[in-house]
């Protein structure tokens, strides 16, 4: 993986962990010469990952729709810093520029970017790695939420494992950079659906 589009809130939650841990990913991405695509965003754990991965030396690319930056809150010290119409061109853009998905606390944009990540992957319009970090437990109900989906059906089981989960980085990357590949739904046959 050479780039990771990392999806994370723009707000500053009282728990320093959050910041922290954002920190630490920027850090970490950068120490391993992968680059970020993210928000473009100064503010939250966006400021707070793009501030850390720059300060290590690494490649930061953000994508902000143009009424964002109009409201000032564009991250101007970026690697490079893409300016797009709207929030549809934003997460296209994401898919374009990075070959994974990475998605660190935050909220409905967040969440946002998520479901159309894993939804893309299934459909097979990318085959790219998404993973979770779960900060603090931040995302036990959603993962319990994931897999309560494909109980009931909704989740086929070759696509449960598109979601990668871990509290830790480190062991994140392995569990993204490991991924087989699975049969998209746009390629399975009428049977199968």
């Amino acid at each position: 993986m050479k780039r990771l589009a990392v999806y994370c809130g723009s707000a500053s939650p009282a728990d320093p962990v959050y910041i922290e841990s954002a920190r630490s990913v920027g850090r970490g991405l950068a120490e391993r010469g992968i680059g970020i695509v993210y928000g473009g965003g100064r503010l939250g754990l966006m400021g707070a990952v793009a501030d850390s991965a720059l300060a290590a030396g690494g490649e930061v690319i953000g994508v902000i729709p143009t009424a964002l930056v109009n409201a000032e809150v564009a991250h101007r010290n970026l690697s490079e810093l893409h300016v797009v119409d709207t929030m549809h061109e934003r997460k296209a853009r994401f898919t374009e520029l990075a070959d994974g998905f990475v998605n660190l606390p935050g909220g409905t944009g967040t969440m946002d970017e998520l479901w159309e990540a894993l939804s893309w992957a299934q459909l097979g319009y990318h085959s790219d790695p998404i993973g979770l970090l779960n900060v603090a437990g931040y995302y036990d109900k959603l993962v319990e939420f994931w897999a309560h989906m494909g109980t009931v059906g909704f989740v086929r089981p070759q696509h449960q494992g598109l979601l990668h989960v871990s509290d830790d980085l480190d062991v994140l990357l392995t569990l993204m950079a490991e991924q087989v590949p699975t049969v998209p739904i746009i390629h399975m046959k009428r049977e199968d659906l």
